[in-house]
């Protein structure tokens, strides 16, 4: 299966608009953003395990990256609320479950293997810096990769670094002379030769991942 294989192309999706597919797992759905391979793949998707849905302990050989969307996400380590960002490195090994139900935007295989940092930051956690109305709370920043929350005021443009991001919207909304962006719920790239600007059209809060696409699109 091959989703926005190409990460040279700017790619833009109305994430909350997708079907949800089950997954191999009981009570687990998924909305497919990107996708290169078929269960083991080089993945972005929107999850949604439904109360009591859990995963067997399983290996992530090239990593797993988790935003929690709505509710909790949990596993052996503990319980992450919506606004936690989970990062279990190459290697790294768990068993997965939501008590409750919740919905989490999930990156699989998209990690180096140098990069072994295990990172659990809560929304208490959260430290902005920059100036008002076009701020950023880090999240993670290794081996040329930042991933972020980015939060812009109304008119503020996000504008790409060399060699582009990825975005998912939170709240609030983008648009831009070009593509429609997305608005809540969505996800898409930017690339840094694209005649393109996305502008927060209303208080607006992304998450963002500078730094990889190079890499990926090789």
């Amino acid at each position: 299966m091959e989703i926005h294989a190409d990460r040279r192309k700017t790619a833009v999706v109305q994430g909350a608009a997708l079907s949800w597919s089950p997954s191999p797992q009981p009570n687990v759905d998924r909305r497919y953003l990107e996708r290169i391979g078929e269960e083991v793949a080089v993945a972005t998707s929107i999850v949604r395990y439904g109360p009591g849905a859990r995963f067997d302990e399983h290996r992530h050989d090239l990593g797993e990256e988790i935003l929690v969307l709505e509710g909790t996400f949990s596993d052996r380590d503990g319980d992450y609320p919506a606004g936690t960002y989970v990062r279990n490195p190459p290697g790294s090994a768990h068993a997965p479950f939501s008590v409750d139900g919740c919905v989490i935007l999930v990156k699989l295989r998209q990690m180096v293997a140098t990069d072994r940092a295990t990172v659990r930051i809560f929304p208490q956690d959260r430290v902005w810096s920059g100036p008002r109305g076009s701020e950023r709370a880090l999240l993670h920043d290794a081996d040329g990769v930042v991933v972020s929350l980015d939060r812009l005021a109304p008119g503020q443009a996000l504008s790409p670094v060399p060699d582009g991001l990825e975005l998912f919207v939170l709240s609030g909304a983008l648009e831009s002379p070009g593509p429609t962006w997305p608005a809540l719920g969505g996800w898409g790239w930017l690339r840094s030769l694209d005649p393109l600007r996305a502008i927060a059209s209303t208080d607006t809060l992304l998450w963002v991942k500078r730094g990889h696409l190079r890499r990926l699109s090789a």
